[in-house]
């Protein structure tokens, strides 16, 4: 249920697309996305006629994904269950995306390795785009808060309204995000569940040293995805890369 929760949830989140399909639209096929989760930016990317195969370390995500996806699709949308950090597909790619604040939740080890398997599956001139919650952003943040309703949104079963309350915690080194989906039953009782994102403050001079170290080289850096640059307060840290 958390997986469809979640699709509900971030499914109605699109500001970002824009910036990937255009991506997608100058670098051309195939795409790889990692952690494409239930879909948000894999299935505008097959319907503008991008063929994409997401990578997918949740067999329940990748279940609402095939649920979500038009039989018109079928035919450009390849899914595999793995892990980001530990995968080998035998092929290149134009374009490989990590979108959705997935980079930051990964340990730096598991960083690395999923480095090594992205410059592994570039194709010649290539292009990697990562995207994450500005950690310097997020170090101005206050240590805590508390939870605040987000937004309302129809439960995917029965169309009962969902409740989604937002709480973060954070210490010097990580910065941790809480989202409760509240279920609001007719009879006045509340079901509840709940899932948080774990997010490393490295620097962002760390994350493109890692880049550096995986030898793609840093292209751009921006701030939101209407392509303004980078600053410690933008709101994301988004970079593009090629391999050297």
């Amino acid at each position: 249920m958390l997986a469809r929760l979640y699709h509900a949830h971030h499914a109605r989140h699109k500001e970002d697309l824009t910036f990937w399909l255009e991506l997608a639209r100058l670098q051309g096929d195939p795409i790889l996305e990692l952690g494409c989760g239930s879909g948000r930016v894999l299935l505008p990317l097959a319907q503008a006629g991008h063929s994409v195969l997401g990578l997918e370390s949740d067999a329940n995500m990748l279940a609402v994904l095939r649920e979500n996806l038009p039989p018109g699709l079928i035919e450009r949308v390849e899914m595999i269950q793995a892990d980001m950090a530990a995968f080998e597909l035998g092929r290149q790619f134009a374009l490989i995306l990590l979108p959705c604040n997935t980079y930051s939740t990964l340990t730096a080890q598991a960083r690395r390795a999923t480095l090594g398997c992205v410059q592994r599956h570039l194709a010649p001139r290539g292009l990697f785009a990562v995207s994450l919650p500005n950690p310097s952003l997020l170090r101005q943040l206050p240590a805590c808060s508390q939870p605040e309703v987000e937004e309302h949104f129809p439960h995917p079963l029965d169309g009962e309204p969902v409740q989604v309350l937002s709480s973060w915690a954070r210490s010097a080194a990580h910065f941790v995000v809480r989202w409760d989906y509240d279920h609001l039953l007719p009879d006045g009782s509340v079901e509840r569940i709940s899932m948080q994102a774990r997010h490393e403050l490295a620097s962002a001079d760390a994350y493109l040293a890692e880049l550096g170290a995986a030898e793609l080289h840093p292209l751009a850096l921006y701030g939101d995805f209407d392509r303004s640059p980078y600053s410690p307060e933008a709101p994301y840290l988004i970079i593009t890369a090629r391999r050297r």
